[in-house]
């Protein structure tokens, strides 16, 4: 699960915690002293929440001195959290040996983006979870580059398939091995693309691992996915790793903590692309809608859908090729669920989630299937049951062939959701298939 306030960190005996550690701690232990949120302290700072909250978890990347000296002047520390981060640095380097120049500086100044202005970490200090001292990788190339991606592109293409299951090992192992390069001498022109690459590949396997449940895991991806996005100075990438955050952030607690990971994510939006905003857009109709907000979720939708109108595929970045008509489509249509449901109108959902399932090609099996799912449970509960039977039989099949806890979940809400009508012999032969299913699994009812 995410951590964030109120969580518990659990100490290993005999495993002494690092000067990072003790700085997150110090700056929790002031917050809640002051007896402030880390919402209020967010604002007092001119940063997110979401950042507030990254410099409280521990085994993390360090946070950058600029938003620990804001948290140290609002908290009225005097210093303390300045100096601890200073003392923080320097453990860190005396532990890992870190090279201050092994890092490549001959970026010529105004060719980054400035994606990291806002970034939480500290971008000198590679994460060395990812990048061990005393590796040394030597000259990092375009055909480097290349491998990370084809090795990214195997990942992705093998989750769409088959599930998170048989994703995450393969990714996580890759990114293990890629992940160093980014320590690597390199052109300037080449910098920026080997981070975007490595990025882009811990936000697969982030993905990867979140999809079978593993959560820690998906969290520690995503932070260095995030990292990478900041050190490249990417607003594209930044924003799809934000995006995926969220999409765990509504899993694990809640609506409310992703819609603020999304509205960090449309930070500049002028910098993205028109599939990137319509993306985003999509996400946070999603996100309202489960809230209730069901006006501003309609309004959400038009703008995604005006926002995909003009998108150009050709000039999308290689983490946004899985963004097509189809995946837009079933996307906006789980936004509208909740809409159609609250005002009992089905075809406010429907037809969208319809044409997605037409459409969804043989490369995206999990995509079509989680489509599929979601129509027979609004057809079960706003449509005819025999209907919703059918495509619930679909679905299981489908299914069948994927490792993804996700889907297993929502097959649950739609054997809940057939209960109704277990009258039906096919909704009683649905339901027979769904609570079969889930006992092969070892999940309870």
């Amino acid at each position: 699960m995410v951590r964030g306030e109120g969580d518990s960190t659990i100490e290993l005996a005999g495993q002494p915690i690092s000067v990072a550690d003790q700085l997150a701690r110090e700056i929790k232990r002031l917050r809640k002293e002051a007896d402030i949120s880390q919402r209020v302290l967010a604002s007092r700072i001119g940063y997110s929440r979401q950042y507030v909250t990254m410099t409280e978890w521990e085994d993390s990347s360090l946070p950058s001195h600029e938003i620990v000296a804001a948290i140290d002047s609002a908290l009225g520390a005097a210093g303390t959290l300045v100096a601890l981060r200073a003392q923080a640095d320097s453990d860190r380097q005396t532990r890992q040996g870190i090279d201050t120049g092994s890092l490549d500086g001959s970026v010529e100044p105004g060719k980054t983006l400035t994606a990291n202005v806002f970034s939480p970490f500290d971008l000198e200090a590679v994460p060395a979870r990812y990048a061990p001292e005393p590796w040394r990788t030597g000259i990092v190339t375009w055909s480097d580059v290349e491998q990370v991606r084809e090795a990214t592109r195997r990942a992705a293409n093998t989750e769409n398939l088959h599930g998170g299951g048989s994703a995450n090992s393969i990714a996580s192992q890759q990114l293990y091995s890629f992940a160093p390069l980014v320590r690597g001498k390199t052109a300037p022109e080449t910098r920026r693309a080997m981070f975007e690459a490595v990025g882009n590949l811990s936000s697969v396997a982030a993905f990867a691992a979140f999809d079978i449940a593993d959560f820690v895991t998906a969290e520690q991806h995503s932070r260095f996915a995030l990292w990478c996005a900041d050190s490249a100075g990417s607003w594209e990438l930044r924003a799809s790793v934000l995006a995926d955050m969220a999409r765990m952030s509504a899993y694990t607690s809640g609506a409310d903590n992703a819609l603020s990971l999304i509205e960090l994510a449309q930070v500049r939006s002028d910098r993205l692309s028109a599939t990137t905003r319509a993306m985003l857009s999509t996400l946070r109709a999603q996100f309202l809608a489960v809230l209730g907000r069901t006006d501003e979720t309609l309004d959400e939708v038009a703008r995604a859908d005006d926002y995909f109108a003009d998108s150009a595929p050709g000039e999308n970045a290689p983490w946004m090729c899985y963004y097509d008509e189809a995946e837009h489509l079933g996307s906006t249509g789980k936004a509208l669920i909740p809409v159609a449901l609250a005002r009992n109108r089905k075809e406010l959902a429907a037809p969208r989630i319809a044409q997605a399932i037409r459409r969804q090609s043989r490369s995206y099996p999990r995509s079509q299937t989680f489509s599929l799912t979601r129509l027979a449970m609004l057809t079960m509960r706003i449509g005819d049951p025999r209907e919703a039977a059918g495509l619930g039989i679909q679905a299981v099949r489908q299914a069948k062939k994927l490792h993804s806890q996700r889907i297993r979940d929502e097959l649950q809400a739609l054997a809940r959701a057939s209960i109704k009508h277990l009258d039906i012999p096919e909704v009683n032969e649905l339901y027979g298939v769904l609570t079969d299913n889930r006992q092969q699994h070892g999940v309870s009812s």
